[in-house]
């Protein structure tokens, strides 16, 4: 929250206020969220975030919101927008008597006596600008150790034993961060580390316990977001009753809270476990509990996922009807497109995550050729930049190919993973690769296959 110095000093954003018209913030938020969309980049803008910055608390905004905005507003600069230049606020922040001292990646994961670090000690201009160029840094390295540091935030758990808006704005940003360097990177360098601001989500929790409204629903929701996104990164790397317990957990948080939308995801990730795990009765009636918890909230895109979590189980346990008509189903919400309702989570959630799923499905079945359609789909209509689950997509169009009888096509597409694979850390790729790999060996002398296995058995033999 800005102090009251800065909130006396907040010159309102008439310009940007113009800019909105006749939408309600809710809407605009919306608008905002669409656009970032179609430019590839991830923000979590809601109508609180509108009217900041219509009251000129947000003075610049942070890089992904500065490539967003220009993107809505062609030929526009900031300041035509109504901000201040950026190297003015970063004077201001220069010149300020105790600046923040700037430490190294790694040492920001590093606990200071008994301090359980997860977020940002600054206010939230700085939260915003630091995890945008903690996000640069660590897409420009390269590196998991990077991504892993970069969750180290900053902000402590209250000696006094009292939680307001900066400690919630730190899970909030503890979530977005795991899951953005989750869709460019993978799961496996990121899960040990992303346990640390989840144990301080949960102590934050303890402390808060005497939140009241608005703080303390936020904080459970934060809570639990972030237990189902470690225990997402906990599933990919093959961890599955690690993913259980957190999974669970975050049920449990959004049960205390009565929060739908949180249960909703939290039914909607145990279903896809139970799949993975071969329960697949489990994950029907997950995905079923789940969509009961959605229809409160009129988001037709999550009613598609959790349809096809549904449609997920009956395929592994071989009812082809069943299966048929809950993916019938949710192409049917699908196809009534993005509504405001749409958690912030679900920005993965387009038409290349709906081909894989089906693909998925027609796998389990046993339609290898029906499969490989949908996943050679899901591969050119993902956008590159999302690294992580175009790697997961090609690696399933590898494997499809594989069983249909195409092993050349296979190898082809097996290369292109092997291409990804010093950007992506994901056991699950890599075990799908792996699979493939097996079966193509006795097919060494179709064209491309000796190749594309020599190239894979180098990959292991470095790792």
């Amino acid at each position: 929250m800005a102090s009251s110095s800065q909130a006396s000093r907040a010159v309102p954003n008439l310009a940007f206020r113009r800019l909105r018209g006749q939408r309600s913030p809710g809407e605009f938020a919306a608008a905002v969220r669409k656009a970032a969309r179609e430019i590839g980049e991830q923000v979590s803008c809601d109508a609180r975030y509108i009217g900041r910055v219509e009251a000129g608390e947000i003075r610049c905004p942070n890089y992904a919101y500065e490539r967003v905005f220009l993107h809505m507003f062609p030929g526009s600069t900031l300041t035509d927008l109504g901000f201040t230049a950026r190297e003015r606020v970063r004077g201001r922040r220069a010149a300020a008597p105790a600046p923040r001292p700037s430490l190294p990646a790694t040492e920001l994961l590093r606990p200071h006596n008994h301090i359980v670090t997860i977020g940002n000690t600054g206010n939230d201009s700085d939260i915003d600008e630091e995890s945008d160029v903690l996000r640069r840094a660590f897409m420009t390295s390269g590196s998991a150790t990077v991504a892993a540091a970069s969750l180290g935030l900053g902000l402590t758990v209250p000696a006094q034993r009292r939680v307001g808006e900066r400690e919630v704005m730190a899970v909030e940003e503890a979530v977005r961060r795991i899951r953005l360097l989750d869709d460019r990177h993978g799961a496996d360098g990121l899960y040990r580390q992303a346990a640390q601001p989840l144990r301080a989500a949960y102590a934050l929790l303890d402390a808060g316990a005497t939140a009241r409204g608005s703080t303390a629903d936020r904080l459970h929701s934060g809570a639990g977001e972030l237990a189902i996104s470690v225990g997402w990164l906990a599933h990919d790397s093959g961890r599955f009753d690690d993913a259980r317990s957190h999974y669970a957990e975050a049920l449990a948080t959004a049960r205390v809270a009565g929060d739908a939308a949180l249960e909703a995801h939290a039914f909607c990730n145990t279903s896809f476990l139970a799949r993975d795990a071969g329960r697949y009765r489990e994950a029907v009636r997950s995905a079923q509990a789940g969509q009961r918890a959605a229809r409160r909230l009129g988001s037709p895109r999550l009613m598609s996922l959790l349809f096809m979590r549904e449609a997920g189980g009956w395929a592994g346990l071989g009812d082809r009807t069943a299966c048929q008509r809950s993916t019938a189903r949710a192409q049917d919400s699908f196809d009534r497109g993005p509504s405001e309702a749409d958690p912030e989570w679900m920005s993965f959630f387009g038409e290349p995550e709906l081909e894989a799923l089906e693909a998925q499905c027609w796998a389990a079945l046993g339609e290898w050729a029906r499969a490989a359609g949908h996943a050679r789909r899901a591969t050119d209509l993902q956008d590159g930049r999302f690294t992580r689950n175009l790697a997961l997509y090609r690696a399933e169009l590898a494997g499809d190919l594989t069983r249909a009888g195409a092993p050349d096509e296979a190898a082809a597409a097996g290369h292109q993973v092997l291409d990804l694979l010093d950007e992506v850390q994901s056991s699950r790729i890599q075990a799908m690769l792996a699979d493939t790999a097996r079966m193509l060996t006795p097919q060494r002398r179709a064209r491309g296959v000796s190749a594309f296995l020599d190239r894979h058995a180098g990959t292991l033999r470095r790792v």
